[in-house]
């Protein structure tokens, strides 16, 4: 298997990071908040936590707007999907599953809960890794798509 040199993009994918961790980091500084998407949206969509609902609703129209924003002044990369939206429906309920299962999401356990040096954030991420690497494998190796 080669290294698809087209579509390696080391310097935007470490810059990407970067910002992650200072995202993270920021917001952990400035608000004592894990900066987990799940956790957020969960908070947002639970009626009692109606003190907090400002920052959590200014968090998810961030992460909407910003593409829309990054557009003006750059090209978005085209992105195509080769799923349908039942299929689509259906990833994105697992993936709701999958992070209430695991009381959390990639980016909670993945960057802030590593960061912070928990053991179950460790367990998580390792799962995500393998799932993931599993997934592709059966994909592209066993079911040819």
């Amino acid at each position: 298997m080669q290294l698809d040199t087209l579509h390696f993009t080391p310097l935007a994918s470490l810059s990407g990071g970067v910002l992650i961790g200072l995202a993270a980091g920021g917001f952990a500084l400035l608000l004592g908040r894990i900066m987990g998407v799940s956790g957020i949206v969960g908070g947002l969509l639970n009626r009692g936590g109606q003190g907090d609902r400002a920052w959590r609703l200014s968090f998810i129209v961030g992460l909407l707007v910003a593409p829309l924003v990054w557009q003006l002044g750059w090209r978005l990369p085209d992105i195509q999907v080769a799923a349908g939206p039942v299929t689509l429906v259906l990833a994105g309920l697992l993936v709701g599953f999958g992070t209430r299962l695991g009381s959390g999401c990639t980016s909670g356990h993945g960057v802030c809960g590593l960061a912070r040096g928990t053991l179950r954030s460790l367990i998580a991420t390792m799962t995500f890794m393998l799932v993931a690497v599993v997934t592709v494998y059966i994909m592209r190796h066993v079911l040819g798509a």
